[in-house]
């Protein structure tokens, strides 16, 4: 008997809008960075994202999909989605707000549509790795489909 596939929601909602993603999962038992998924795969860095939660001055939350060896510039940030100011979620609360957990977290399928903003390089990318919704899965897919399937744009966000 095969094992049946683990589909998260994030692969669910891609399904449903007949988007095409490969996954891959791995070995995973606590919280990886970016970097160290990236490794471990074999990934070329350049084409692995992070998802990043923030919070603004008016208390709404963005999404932002960067990649793994840049930081976001919360100036930039703020000033793209119309904010004062922003800041890094607080971990605790990540799960409550996204329905994702630390390592696992993407910008498809979220408990709530965010405001979600892609790096503006992804834009130039033929594809693109980001987590797949869980610890140890990895989602490739065409940034334009991340766009579409996250309702994000593109915007210069990182320093």
């Amino acid at each position: 008997m095969s094992k049946k596939e683990v589909k998260t929601n994030a692969m669910r909602i891609l399904d449903r809008q007949k988007i095409p993603y490969e996954y891959e999962e791995y070995e995973c038992k606590e919280f990886m960075d970016g970097i160290q998924v990236a490794d471990q795969l074999g990934y070329d860095h350049s084409l692995v994202y992070k998802t990043l939660v923030t919070t603004g001055k008016t208390g709404q939350h963005y999404v932002f999909v960067i990649p793994i060896e840049e930081e976001i510039d919360f100036k930039k940030a703020a000033k793209v989605v119309g904010e004062k100011s922003l800041e890094m979620l607080h971990l605790k609360n990540l799960t409550s707000v996204t329905g994702y957990i630390r390592g696992g977290c993407t910008a498809i399928g979220m408990k709530k549509q965010y405001p979600t903003v892609i790096h503006e390089a992804a834009e130039e990318l033929e594809y693109m790795y980001v987590s797949g919704g869980k610890l140890g899965m990895q989602l490739k897919l065409r940034p334009a489909d991340l766009k579409k399937a996250s309702h994000a744009y593109f915007a210069d966000v990182i320093r």
